[in-house]
Protein backbone atom coordinates (compact mmCIF):
# COMPACT_ATOMS: atom_id res chain seq x y z
CA UNK A 1 0.00 0.00 0.00
CA UNK A 2 1.21 3.04 -0.59
CA UNK A 3 1.72 6.19 1.48
CA UNK A 4 -0.92 8.37 0.05
CA UNK A 5 -3.33 4.92 0.44
CA UNK A 6 -2.11 4.64 4.16
CA UNK A 7 -2.94 8.44 4.61
CA UNK A 8 -6.57 8.49 2.85
CA UNK A 9 -7.29 5.12 4.82
CA UNK A 10 -6.49 6.76 8.08
CA UNK A 11 -7.48 10.31 7.69
CA UNK A 12 -10.10 10.21 5.43
CA UNK A 13 -11.83 6.78 4.56
CA UNK A 14 -15.30 8.05 4.13
CA UNK A 15 -14.20 11.09 1.61
CA UNK A 16 -13.52 14.65 1.85
CA UNK A 17 -15.55 17.50 2.03
CA UNK A 18 -15.62 20.34 -1.01
CA UNK A 19 -15.99 23.72 -0.64
CA UNK A 20 -16.94 26.77 -2.73
CA UNK A 21 -13.95 28.67 -4.02
CA UNK A 22 -15.82 32.16 -2.51
CA UNK A 23 -15.76 30.11 0.73
CA UNK A 24 -12.70 29.36 1.06
CA UNK A 25 -10.66 32.07 -1.15
CA UNK A 26 -10.91 35.67 -1.12
CA UNK A 27 -11.53 36.63 -5.08
CA UNK A 28 -10.68 39.75 -7.00
CA UNK A 29 -10.77 40.60 -10.87
CA UNK A 30 -7.81 42.63 -12.52
CA UNK A 31 -8.05 46.01 -13.53
CA UNK A 32 -6.71 48.37 -16.36
CA UNK A 33 -4.72 51.33 -15.24
CA UNK A 34 -4.72 54.59 -17.28
CA UNK A 35 -1.96 53.46 -19.41
CA UNK A 36 -1.88 57.20 -21.12
CA UNK A 37 0.04 58.26 -17.80
CA UNK A 38 3.04 57.28 -18.66
CA UNK A 39 4.37 57.92 -15.23
CA UNK A 40 2.89 54.79 -13.66
CA UNK A 41 4.99 52.86 -15.80
CA UNK A 42 8.29 54.54 -15.54
CA UNK A 43 10.41 52.72 -12.95
CA UNK A 44 7.68 50.32 -11.99
CA UNK A 45 8.77 48.03 -9.27
CA UNK A 46 5.09 46.46 -8.78
CA UNK A 47 5.24 43.47 -11.35
CA UNK A 48 1.60 43.30 -13.52
CA UNK A 49 1.08 40.24 -14.92
CA UNK A 50 -0.70 39.22 -18.51
CA UNK A 51 -1.35 36.14 -19.95
CA UNK A 52 1.58 37.42 -22.55
CA UNK A 53 3.47 36.22 -18.92
CA UNK A 54 1.99 32.79 -18.28
CA UNK A 55 2.69 31.91 -22.19
CA UNK A 56 6.31 33.25 -22.32
CA UNK A 57 7.45 31.80 -18.80
CA UNK A 58 5.12 29.20 -17.11
CA UNK A 59 3.07 28.38 -14.51
CA UNK A 60 4.93 29.32 -12.19
CA UNK A 61 5.60 33.11 -12.02
CA UNK A 62 8.09 35.62 -9.56
CA UNK A 63 8.63 38.38 -12.13
CA UNK A 64 6.81 40.24 -14.81
CA UNK A 65 7.44 41.48 -18.14
CA UNK A 66 5.79 44.75 -17.08
CA UNK A 67 6.27 46.74 -13.78
CA UNK A 68 4.21 49.53 -12.63
CA UNK A 69 4.60 52.36 -9.77
CA UNK A 70 2.07 52.41 -6.77
CA UNK A 71 0.62 55.81 -8.41
CA UNK A 72 -1.07 53.20 -11.00
CA UNK A 73 -2.63 50.55 -8.68
CA UNK A 74 -6.22 51.65 -8.63
CA UNK A 75 -6.63 49.08 -5.02
CA UNK A 76 -4.78 47.06 -2.94
CA UNK A 77 -1.84 45.16 -4.17
CA UNK A 78 -2.41 41.51 -4.49
CA UNK A 79 -0.84 38.93 -2.00
CA UNK A 80 2.00 36.18 -2.78
CA UNK A 81 1.09 32.69 -3.76
CA UNK A 82 -2.05 33.47 -5.01
CA UNK A 83 -3.29 31.88 -8.34
CA UNK A 84 -4.48 33.86 -11.20
CA UNK A 85 -6.87 32.76 -13.88
CA UNK A 86 -7.51 33.65 -17.52
CA UNK A 87 -11.86 34.25 -16.91
CA UNK A 88 -11.55 36.52 -20.32
CA UNK A 89 -10.15 36.01 -24.61
CA UNK A 90 -7.73 33.44 -23.83
CA UNK A 91 -9.71 31.34 -21.36
CA UNK A 92 -8.57 28.23 -19.46
CA UNK A 93 -4.93 28.98 -17.80
CA UNK A 94 -3.92 29.82 -14.76
CA UNK A 95 -0.41 30.64 -13.39
CA UNK A 96 1.04 30.53 -9.35
CA UNK A 97 2.49 34.13 -8.33
CA UNK A 98 5.01 33.84 -5.70
CA UNK A 99 5.42 37.21 -5.42
CA UNK A 100 3.33 40.41 -4.38
CA UNK A 101 1.35 41.69 -7.80
CA UNK A 102 -1.10 43.68 -9.61
CA UNK A 103 -2.63 41.68 -13.12
CA UNK A 104 -4.91 43.16 -15.71
CA UNK A 105 -8.57 43.00 -16.10
CA UNK A 106 -8.48 39.69 -17.81
CA UNK A 107 -7.48 37.53 -15.28
CA UNK A 108 -8.94 36.70 -12.10
CA UNK A 109 -7.15 36.26 -8.93
CA UNK A 110 -7.53 34.18 -5.97
CA UNK A 111 -5.72 33.79 -2.40
CA UNK A 112 -6.55 31.37 0.75
CA UNK A 113 -8.37 33.70 2.84
CA UNK A 114 -7.11 33.79 6.54
CA UNK A 115 -9.99 31.20 7.92
CA UNK A 116 -8.84 28.60 5.53
CA UNK A 117 -4.93 29.46 5.84
CA UNK A 118 -4.04 26.30 8.25
CA UNK A 119 -6.52 24.17 6.16
CA UNK A 120 -5.37 24.17 2.34
CA UNK A 121 -1.85 24.28 0.89
CA UNK A 122 -1.41 26.98 -1.74
CA UNK A 123 0.54 24.48 -4.11
CA UNK A 124 -2.62 22.11 -3.72
CA UNK A 125 -4.58 24.19 -5.36
CA UNK A 126 -1.96 25.23 -7.93
CA UNK A 127 -2.21 21.52 -8.90
CA UNK A 128 -5.82 21.27 -8.37
CA UNK A 129 -6.89 24.58 -10.75
CA UNK A 130 -6.55 22.59 -13.64
CA UNK A 131 -10.10 21.43 -12.83
CA UNK A 132 -10.97 25.00 -12.47
CA UNK A 133 -9.25 25.94 -16.09
CA UNK A 134 -11.99 23.44 -17.47
CA UNK A 135 -14.86 24.36 -15.74
CA UNK A 136 -14.00 28.06 -17.60
CA UNK A 137 -13.65 26.52 -20.89
CA UNK A 138 -17.15 25.57 -20.30
CA UNK A 139 -18.90 28.16 -18.78
CA UNK A 140 -18.50 31.39 -20.70
CA UNK A 141 -20.69 33.80 -22.00
CA UNK A 142 -21.31 36.70 -24.59
CA UNK A 143 -20.06 34.58 -27.48
CA UNK A 144 -18.05 37.51 -28.78
CA UNK A 145 -14.42 37.32 -30.06
CA UNK A 146 -13.56 37.88 -26.53
CA UNK A 147 -15.77 35.30 -24.05
CA UNK A 148 -15.98 35.86 -20.57
CA UNK A 149 -15.89 33.73 -17.74
CA UNK A 150 -19.32 33.83 -15.51
CA UNK A 151 -17.81 34.61 -12.78
CA UNK A 152 -20.64 33.57 -10.83
CA UNK A 153 -20.55 29.95 -11.42
CA UNK A 154 -16.53 30.41 -10.83
CA UNK A 155 -16.81 31.52 -7.63
CA UNK A 156 -19.06 28.59 -6.85
CA UNK A 157 -17.08 26.00 -8.02
CA UNK A 158 -16.36 23.35 -5.43
CA UNK A 159 -12.73 22.45 -4.49
CA UNK A 160 -12.24 19.36 -2.95
CA UNK A 161 -10.49 19.63 0.53
CA UNK A 162 -8.88 16.55 1.98
CA UNK A 163 -6.95 17.27 5.20
CA UNK A 164 -3.37 18.26 5.26
CA UNK A 165 -1.51 15.65 5.45
CA UNK A 166 -2.67 14.08 2.32
CA UNK A 167 -2.56 17.64 0.33
CA UNK A 168 1.20 17.49 0.99
CA UNK A 169 1.58 14.17 -0.14
CA UNK A 170 -0.37 14.85 -3.02
CA UNK A 171 2.14 17.93 -3.87
CA UNK A 172 5.12 15.78 -3.19
CA UNK A 173 4.23 13.68 -5.70
CA UNK A 174 2.68 16.16 -8.34
CA UNK A 175 6.29 18.34 -7.87
CA UNK A 176 8.02 15.49 -8.90
CA UNK A 177 6.79 15.58 -12.29
CA UNK A 178 6.74 19.51 -12.51
CA UNK A 179 10.58 19.77 -11.79
CA UNK A 180 11.01 17.10 -14.61
CA UNK A 181 9.24 19.15 -16.95
CA UNK A 182 10.45 22.61 -15.63
CA UNK A 183 14.33 21.23 -16.10
CA UNK A 184 13.63 20.09 -19.25
CA UNK A 185 11.61 23.21 -20.54
CA UNK A 186 15.03 25.61 -19.18
CA UNK A 187 17.30 23.33 -21.91
CA UNK A 188 14.44 23.89 -24.52
CA UNK A 189 14.23 27.61 -23.71
CA UNK A 190 17.90 28.26 -24.17
CA UNK A 191 18.03 26.08 -27.20
CA UNK A 192 15.17 28.37 -28.61
CA UNK A 193 16.90 31.59 -28.13
CA UNK A 194 19.61 30.44 -29.95
CA UNK A 195 17.56 29.49 -32.91
CA UNK A 196 16.23 33.05 -32.86
CA UNK A 197 19.83 34.60 -32.50
CA UNK A 198 20.87 32.66 -35.53
CA UNK A 199 17.53 33.52 -37.21
CA UNK A 200 17.92 36.95 -36.39
CA UNK A 201 21.63 37.08 -38.15
CA UNK A 202 20.88 35.08 -41.07
CA UNK A 203 17.74 37.48 -42.16
CA UNK A 204 19.13 40.70 -41.15
CA UNK A 205 20.05 41.37 -44.40
CA UNK A 206 23.59 43.36 -46.31
CA UNK A 207 24.21 45.42 -48.99
CA UNK A 208 23.30 43.05 -51.64
CA UNK A 209 20.26 41.98 -50.75
CA UNK A 210 17.06 45.03 -51.77
CA UNK A 211 14.99 45.78 -49.04
CA UNK A 212 11.43 46.46 -50.07
CA UNK A 213 7.77 46.96 -48.25
CA UNK A 214 5.56 44.40 -47.72
CA UNK A 215 3.10 46.59 -49.96
CA UNK A 216 6.03 46.29 -52.94
CA UNK A 217 5.53 42.49 -52.29
CA UNK A 218 2.18 42.32 -51.92
CA UNK A 219 0.00 41.38 -55.11
CA UNK A 220 -3.24 42.06 -52.81
CA UNK A 221 -3.63 42.57 -49.00
CA UNK A 222 -6.98 42.52 -47.34
CA UNK A 223 -9.06 42.12 -44.10
CA UNK A 224 -10.97 39.20 -43.41
CA UNK A 225 -14.61 38.55 -42.19
CA UNK A 226 -15.46 37.93 -38.67
CA UNK A 227 -16.44 34.15 -37.37
CA UNK A 228 -17.71 34.00 -34.12
CA UNK A 229 -16.77 31.37 -31.93
CA UNK A 230 -20.25 29.72 -31.52
CA UNK A 231 -19.98 29.61 -35.82
CA UNK A 232 -16.72 27.20 -35.28
CA UNK A 233 -18.11 23.73 -36.58
CA UNK A 234 -16.60 20.43 -36.81
CA UNK A 235 -16.32 20.30 -40.13
CA UNK A 236 -17.25 22.52 -43.39
CA UNK A 237 -15.24 24.86 -44.68
CA UNK A 238 -11.48 25.06 -43.07
CA UNK A 239 -11.18 28.77 -41.51
CA UNK A 240 -8.79 30.77 -38.97
CA UNK A 241 -9.95 33.02 -36.40
CA UNK A 242 -7.48 35.90 -35.38
CA UNK A 243 -6.61 34.54 -31.78
CA UNK A 244 -5.95 30.68 -33.40
CA UNK A 245 -2.81 32.82 -35.15
CA UNK A 246 -1.38 33.31 -31.61
CA UNK A 247 -2.24 29.79 -30.05
CA UNK A 248 -2.58 27.30 -32.37
CA UNK A 249 -0.31 27.96 -35.12
CA UNK A 250 4.00 28.42 -35.10
CA UNK A 251 5.77 29.64 -38.31
CA UNK A 252 3.76 28.02 -40.85
CA UNK A 253 0.75 25.48 -41.40
CA UNK A 254 -1.05 23.47 -43.94
CA UNK A 255 -4.26 22.34 -42.37
CA UNK A 256 -6.88 24.56 -40.25
CA UNK A 257 -7.62 23.52 -36.69
CA UNK A 258 -11.56 25.00 -36.95
CA UNK A 259 -14.25 24.99 -39.67
CA UNK A 260 -17.32 26.62 -40.47
CA UNK A 261 -20.58 27.08 -42.69
CA UNK A 262 -20.49 29.54 -45.43
CA UNK A 263 -24.17 30.06 -44.48
CA UNK A 264 -22.81 31.57 -41.42
CA UNK A 265 -20.41 34.38 -43.08
CA UNK A 266 -22.18 37.37 -44.94
CA UNK A 267 -18.96 38.45 -46.18
CA UNK A 268 -16.43 35.41 -46.92
CA UNK A 269 -12.87 36.35 -47.57
CA UNK A 270 -10.35 33.70 -48.12
CA UNK A 271 -7.09 32.63 -48.35
CA UNK A 272 -5.16 29.61 -50.17
CA UNK A 273 -1.71 28.69 -50.70
CA UNK A 274 1.20 30.62 -49.74
CA UNK A 275 -1.15 33.52 -48.32
CA UNK A 276 0.27 35.20 -45.02
CA UNK A 277 -2.08 35.91 -42.24
CA UNK A 278 -1.83 38.62 -39.87
CA UNK A 279 -3.62 38.56 -36.60
CA UNK A 280 -4.54 42.97 -35.98
CA UNK A 281 -5.74 42.40 -32.80
CA UNK A 282 -3.87 41.25 -29.56
CA UNK A 283 -3.51 41.36 -26.05
CA UNK A 284 0.31 43.27 -26.05
CA UNK A 285 2.50 45.35 -27.79
CA UNK A 286 4.71 42.73 -28.11
CA UNK A 287 2.51 40.28 -29.91
CA UNK A 288 0.81 42.19 -32.49
CA UNK A 289 0.25 41.06 -36.06
CA UNK A 290 2.08 38.06 -35.24
CA UNK A 291 2.25 36.24 -38.85
CA UNK A 292 1.97 32.93 -40.31
CA UNK A 293 2.21 31.57 -43.71
CA UNK A 294 -0.30 28.54 -44.89
CA UNK A 295 1.07 25.87 -47.21
CA UNK A 296 -1.71 24.11 -48.05
CA UNK A 297 -3.51 23.65 -50.75
CA UNK A 298 -7.38 24.11 -49.07
CA UNK A 299 -9.61 27.56 -49.76
CA UNK A 300 -9.69 28.17 -46.17
CA UNK A 301 -11.56 31.24 -44.69
CA UNK A 302 -9.68 34.06 -43.08
CA UNK A 303 -11.74 35.08 -39.98
CA UNK A 304 -12.26 39.40 -38.89
CA UNK A 305 -9.06 40.86 -37.14
CA UNK A 306 -6.86 38.74 -39.79
CA UNK A 307 -4.72 40.95 -42.56
CA UNK A 308 -4.83 38.25 -45.46
CA UNK A 309 -1.38 39.19 -47.52
CA UNK A 310 -1.08 37.46 -50.87
CA UNK A 311 2.39 37.42 -53.24
CA UNK A 312 4.74 35.78 -55.57
CA UNK A 313 7.71 34.45 -52.72
CA UNK A 314 8.83 31.92 -50.93
CA UNK A 315 5.55 31.69 -48.32
CA UNK A 316 8.14 29.96 -45.64
CA UNK A 317 10.75 32.43 -46.12
CA UNK A 318 8.13 35.45 -45.79
CA UNK A 319 6.94 33.63 -42.60
CA UNK A 320 10.65 33.00 -40.99
CA UNK A 321 11.96 36.78 -41.64
CA UNK A 322 8.42 38.65 -40.29
CA UNK A 323 9.39 37.03 -37.22
CA UNK A 324 12.58 38.48 -36.69
CA UNK A 325 13.28 40.71 -34.02
CA UNK A 326 13.71 43.53 -36.99
CA UNK A 327 10.06 42.94 -38.43
CA UNK A 328 8.62 42.92 -34.62
CA UNK A 329 9.75 45.64 -34.00
CA UNK A 330 8.19 47.51 -36.88
CA UNK A 331 4.84 45.73 -36.26
CA UNK A 332 4.71 46.94 -32.90
CA UNK A 333 5.84 50.85 -34.07
CA UNK A 334 3.37 53.29 -32.82
CA UNK A 335 1.10 50.94 -30.57
CA UNK A 336 -0.32 51.91 -27.51
CA UNK A 337 -0.41 49.77 -24.75
CA UNK A 338 -3.70 49.33 -23.70
CA UNK A 339 -6.69 46.80 -23.35
CA UNK A 340 -6.78 45.66 -26.45
CA UNK A 341 -3.85 46.38 -28.82
CA UNK A 342 -4.28 47.10 -32.93
CA UNK A 343 -2.56 47.16 -36.11
CA UNK A 344 -4.31 47.55 -40.34
CA UNK A 345 -3.35 47.34 -43.37
CA UNK A 346 -1.51 50.27 -43.82
CA UNK A 347 0.78 50.07 -41.13
CA UNK A 348 1.63 46.32 -42.12
CA UNK A 349 2.25 47.18 -45.57
CA UNK A 350 4.87 49.73 -44.80
CA UNK A 351 6.97 46.56 -43.17
CA UNK A 352 10.43 46.31 -44.29
CA UNK A 353 12.13 42.72 -45.52
CA UNK A 354 15.02 41.35 -47.06
CA UNK A 355 13.93 39.98 -50.30
CA UNK A 356 17.06 38.17 -51.94
CA UNK A 357 15.98 35.90 -54.92
CA UNK A 358 13.71 32.98 -54.83
CA UNK A 359 16.72 30.41 -54.78
CA UNK A 360 18.20 32.24 -51.87
CA UNK A 361 14.72 32.21 -49.78
CA UNK A 362 14.53 28.67 -50.54
CA UNK A 363 17.75 28.12 -48.89
CA UNK A 364 17.28 30.37 -45.86
CA UNK A 365 13.65 28.69 -45.43
CA UNK A 366 14.84 24.95 -45.29
CA UNK A 367 17.54 26.00 -42.75
CA UNK A 368 15.43 27.65 -40.81
CA UNK A 369 12.68 25.03 -40.91
CA UNK A 370 14.92 22.21 -39.76
CA UNK A 371 16.16 24.18 -36.51
CA UNK A 372 13.02 25.09 -35.92
CA UNK A 373 11.49 21.36 -35.98
CA UNK A 374 14.26 20.69 -33.44
CA UNK A 375 12.87 23.61 -31.12
CA UNK A 376 9.25 22.71 -31.48
CA UNK A 377 8.53 19.08 -33.25
CA UNK A 378 6.81 17.15 -30.52
CA UNK A 379 7.75 14.06 -32.18
CA UNK A 380 11.90 14.41 -31.96
CA UNK A 381 14.06 15.48 -29.02
CA UNK A 382 13.15 17.77 -26.00
CA UNK A 383 9.88 18.71 -27.37
CA UNK A 384 8.83 15.15 -27.43
CA UNK A 385 9.75 14.45 -24.41
CA UNK A 386 8.78 17.33 -22.08
CA UNK A 387 5.36 16.54 -24.08
CA UNK A 388 5.73 12.77 -22.40
CA UNK A 389 6.48 14.27 -18.99
CA UNK A 390 3.53 16.39 -18.77
CA UNK A 391 1.26 13.75 -19.90
CA UNK A 392 2.69 11.61 -17.43
CA UNK A 393 2.18 14.00 -15.07
CA UNK A 394 -1.25 15.03 -16.13
CA UNK A 395 -2.29 11.35 -15.84
CA UNK A 396 -1.38 11.17 -12.14
CA UNK A 397 -2.78 14.50 -11.51
CA UNK A 398 -5.95 13.33 -12.41
CA UNK A 399 -5.65 10.73 -10.46
CA UNK A 400 -4.67 11.80 -7.15
CA UNK A 401 -7.23 14.98 -7.23
CA UNK A 402 -10.01 12.24 -7.52
CA UNK A 403 -11.91 12.52 -4.71
CA UNK A 404 -15.56 11.34 -3.55
CA UNK A 405 -17.93 13.72 -2.08
CA UNK A 406 -18.09 13.03 1.79
CA UNK A 407 -19.86 9.37 3.00
CA UNK A 408 -18.53 7.73 -0.29
CA UNK A 409 -15.50 5.79 -0.64
CA UNK A 410 -12.33 6.94 -2.30
CA UNK A 411 -10.58 4.87 -4.93
CA UNK A 412 -7.49 3.70 -3.17
CA UNK A 413 -6.43 0.75 -5.71
CA UNK A 414 -3.75 2.44 -6.90
CA UNK A 415 -1.06 0.60 -8.39
CA UNK A 416 0.10 4.22 -10.71
CA UNK A 417 0.55 5.30 -7.07
CA UNK A 418 2.62 2.69 -5.95
CA UNK A 419 4.39 3.49 -9.06
CA UNK A 420 5.01 6.93 -8.18
CA UNK A 421 6.06 6.65 -5.06
CA UNK A 422 9.16 4.30 -6.02
CA UNK A 423 10.46 7.43 -8.05
CA UNK A 424 9.41 10.43 -5.02
CA UNK A 425 10.54 8.24 -2.61
CA UNK A 426 14.34 7.63 -4.36
CA UNK A 427 14.09 11.87 -5.13
CA UNK A 428 13.32 12.68 -1.40
CA UNK A 429 16.14 10.46 0.03
CA UNK A 430 18.33 12.48 -2.10
CA UNK A 431 17.36 16.17 -0.89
Amino acid sequence: MSRLDELIQKLCPNGVEYKRIDEICIVQNGYTPSKKNNDFWEDGDIPWFRMEDIRQNGRELENAIQHITSLGVRGSVFPANSLIFATTATVGEHALIKVPFVCNQQLTHIHINDEYSNAIEIRYLFHYAFKIDEMCKNNTKGGSTLPAVDLNKFKSFKIAIPPLEVQREIVRILDYFTLLTAELTAELTARKKQYEFYRDELLKGDSQIPMMTLGEIATDIYRGSGIKRDEVTEDGIPCVRYGEIYTQYNTWFDKCASHTQLECISNPKYFEHGDILFAITGESVEDIAKSIAYIGHDKCLAGGDIVVMKHEQNPRYLAHVLNTSMSREQKRKGKVKSKVVHSNVSSIAQIIIPLPSLDVQKRYADVLDNFEQICNDLKIGLPAEIEARQKQYEYYRDLLLTFAETGNTILTDRQTDRQTDRQTDRQTDRQ
